[in-house]
């Protein structure tokens, strides 16, 4: 866990962190950059990043040399870019060979050890010279596959520290190291040498003992639980290269009144370029000419198009979904909105504090007590006066048992079990320190549109003039708004089709920007769109029309006007609708014991009916979208523990920046990879499930964990007694490890809240 306290104050330098195994390897580095003078540091091992306030004019070289002293790698990151030439930028070749060489380490350990566990665990394949094969095979496990670990162990040495690796470095060396006394030295080289399948318990000198399969087969299980888990982290940087993509790669600028194609990165201050219907905007500007609909949904997630004309500010990365515009750059790069969230991003999920892994913080005391242990066997049969050799076969024995097969199994097989159970429910979870989040959030905010809402446009009611057929009203509507593109008419449209059925083709359509449409319908002469546009054909609307439009625009829902043949026929009203399950979602988000706070950019009065609606209580509205993230952080910084649900691009801050984040797989992409787990289904009683999986995966865990070393402790006094017989150890490993397997796949029968 973070050991120090957030920088504050003074330049900022960040290190891209490399060697890091374990929690407290990002502990060890923090320790050592903190004790620098004038310096303040947060190492995160989940991103594997260092952020480091440090004085005026400091030299990051300095920086890098004291991390380097500890043997770990230090570099400074490479600049962030966006356009064409950002393709790929998040692309980490050194990550991508670290994970490479893994992959290989994993595969060779699996080949080459599986027949090293058949010949030791059953007789019938115990050929003449079974043991030297043994030994062929087992060498490269324990020697090149386990590198990793002998070189983390010699670290923690040199720290006088230790974590899982030292624990099995020392167990998988003793195993190997005493099987090679055993064979060149002792009498299990002896040709026609055998291990009897009997598990009883009687002293032994050892020397006919050997242990290859307990170091190959650690080394093999471990090795498969550090590799899903390093893939895991490697999509640590998605969330930004799936943020600069969002971004337009061409624009047309307007040069001498002539339009000429550039790329994004060539765009100055101060030019002018065209966007058509359907283009996305290139960058943050002003309307210089033209009127439109913009759609910011996949940057915003509000699903209302916000209408523009001459002197509006837009946004770069949101499509225009109406005419013609022509806009002047105000801002480019690194200093659009875009940029800006992006680097929101990345921030907070360089400040989230890392989780310490659980079997490290058991290690960190099991490992001393394990090898005190031994010396005390040593010591207590050197001092009763048996032999050297019986001394230290009774030794070895307490560190081969002790290092925990089934510790290799226990979170890699509960999070294989449980993920994959997410999945099949349409939860999506990232990596083992999601889990741990979700046993300690006491609040939940969600995002309003696309969350608790559909973030759809759906007519939501029909108001009509006194003689006027609902039915005709919705047909004549309809079918113009049919002919039109713009997001509310195809939802009034739908709705129409929906009620009435098929819908007439108009003549004469013409769209009039920014106002409405027009066109003859079945011979009539219609209108639709705002007031304003049937007040200038003098057809005004009735006192009740007004009043029914006035009492809709104020719960904020849209309000589209209709008239034909001279006179206003009634209103209809659009709004985006509460998703049906999201009642149910919330009273059982407070069964677990949590908050809900609804967040939205949305007036007061449009949150406050929302949230009565579903039951929320608290209500935080009128947020702009790049406040999201601070909004978490003040939660955060009034103690609690904060998960955060979204789906915009606006909410990637804040789902990076909550202590969990959740995000509907029927959002952006960005929204997505800046997540922790990932809701594919798009119902809200989904990030309910997922909060339940994870509590019991990590339960599971939790479990596995205490009997891995349940197991081996038990086992530690008989070792200690010099009765350890190979056929034991080999029995206790794997009935340690099929416990593990057997409670983590009780994981497969968790039922959603859906199905109750």
């Amino acid at each position: 866990m973070r050991t120090s306290a957030p920088p504050v104050g003074g330049p900022s330098v960040e290190l891209n962190i490399g060697g890091m195994t374990c929690a407290s390897c990002a502990m060890r580095i923090e320790k050592k950059l903190n004790k620098l003078e004038g310096v303040s540091a947060t190492v995160n091992y989940a991103t594997e990043k260092a952020k480091v306030t440090v004085p005026d004019g400091y030299d990051p070289s300095l920086l890098i040399a004291e991390v380097e002293k500890t043997g770990y790698t230090a570099a400074l990151p490479q600049p962030t870019r966006t356009g064409k030439e950002s393709r790929g930028s998040g692309d980490d070749p050194e990550a991508d060979a670290e994970l490479t060489s893994l992959r290989q380490r994993l595969v060779g350990s699996v080949v080459l050890t599986l027949p090293v566990i058949a010949m030791a665990m059953i007789p019938a394949l115990q050929f003449t010279y079974w043991q030297w094969l043994s030994l062929a095979l087992a060498a490269p496990v324990v020697v090149w596959a386990a590198w990793p670990f002998h070189k983390a162990a010699w670290t923690n040495l040199k720290h006088g520290t230790a974590t899982m690796d030292t624990l099995i470095s020392m167990g998988t060396s003793a195993a190997f190291l005493w099987s090679l006394y055993a064979l060149f030295l002792g009498t299990a080289g002896t040709p026609g040498m055998t291990h009897p399948f009997e598990l009883t318990i009687a002293p032994s000198d050892g020397a006919a003992n050997l242990y290859l399969e307990v170091g190959a087969g650690v080394t093999m299980f471990i090795l498969a639980g550090r590799y899903f888990e390093k893939r895991s982290k490697r999509q640590a940087g998605a969330a930004l290269r799936a943020l600069l993509e969002l971004g337009a790669k061409e624009v047309a600028v307007l040069r001498g009144g002539v339009e000429t194609k550039i790329a994004v990165d060539d765009l100055q201050v101060g030019d002018e370029f065209v966007v058509r219907p359907g283009e996305k905007i290139a960058t943050d500007g002003v309307v210089v000419s033209g009127t439109s609909a913009v759609d910011a949904s996949m940057l915003t997630g509000e699903s209302v198009p916000v209408e523009v004309a001459e002197g509006d500010a837009v946004t770069g990365a949101t499509v225009n979904a109406g005419g013609r515009l022509v806009v002047r750059a105000t801002r480019i790069g690194s200093d659009t909105q875009l940029a800006q969230m992006a680097r929101l991003v990345e921030d907070a999920q360089t400040g989230k504090a890392e989780v310490q892994r659980l079997a490290d913080r058991i290690s960190g005391i099991f490992v001393p007590i394990v090898i005190a242990v031994a010396v005390v066997t040593l010591g207590a049969w050197l001092g009763a006066g048996f032999s050297a050799t019986a001394a230290f076969t009774a030794a070895v024995a307490v560190l081969v048992i002790a290092c925990p097969c089934a510790l290799g199994l226990a979170t890699p097989t509960a999070l294989l079990v449980g993920t994959g159970r997410g999945a099949q429910m349409g939860i999506l979870i990232k990596g083992p320190e999601v889990l741990e989040s979700t046993r300690k959030v006491d609040t939940v905010v969600l995002d309003k549109t696309g969350t608790v809402t559909t973030g759809r446009m759906t007519l939501v009611d029909v108001v009509t003039e006194p003689g006027t057929d609902r039915a005709e009203l919705l047909r004549l509507a309809g079918a113009l708004e049919d002919a039109s593109e713009h997001p509310i008419a195809q939802a009034i449209a739908k709705g129409a089709t929906q009620e009435t059925g098929a819908l007439p083709a108009p003549e004469d359509f013409a769209n009039i920007e920014g106002q409405g449409v027009q066109g003859v319908v079945d011979g009539h002469g219609v209108l639709v769109g705002r007031e304003s546009l049937l007040a200038e054909w003098s057809q005004h609307l009735s006192d009740d029309l007004a009043r029914a439009k006035a009492r809709a625009e104020s719960e904020g829902k849209t309000v589209v006007a209709a008239g034909w043949d001279g006179r206003a026929r009634g209103i209809l009203v659009v709004a985006d609708t509460v998703k049906p399950t999201s009642a149910q979602a919330v009273a059982e988000l407070k069964e677990l014991g949590l908050t809900p706070v609804l967040l939205t950019g949305d007036n007061e009065a449009v949150a406050r009916q929302i949230a009565a609606e579903v039951g929320i209580d608290e209500v935080i509205a009128e947020v702009m979208p790049r406040d999201k993230s601070d909004v978490v952080r003040r939660l955060q910084d009034q103690g609690r523990v904060v998960a955060m649900v979204g789906d915009g691009v606006n909410d990637a801050p804040a789902l990076a920046q909550a202590d969990l984040g959740l995000a509907m797989g029927t959002g952006t992409d960005v929204a997505i990879e800046a997540s922790d787990i990932t809701l594919v289904r798009g119902d809200l009683r989904s990030a309910v499930d997922a909060i339940r999986l994870s509590r019991k995966t990590l339960s599971t865990i939790k479990t596995n964990l205490f009997w891995a070393f349940a197991y081996n402790t038990a086992a530690i006094p008989v070792a200690a007694l010099g009765m350890l017989n190979p056929m034991l150890a080999g029995a206790a490993m794997a009935f340690s490890s099929v416990f593990v397997v057997g409670n983590s796949l009780r994981l497969r029968g968790f039922r959603s809240v859906a199905t109750r």
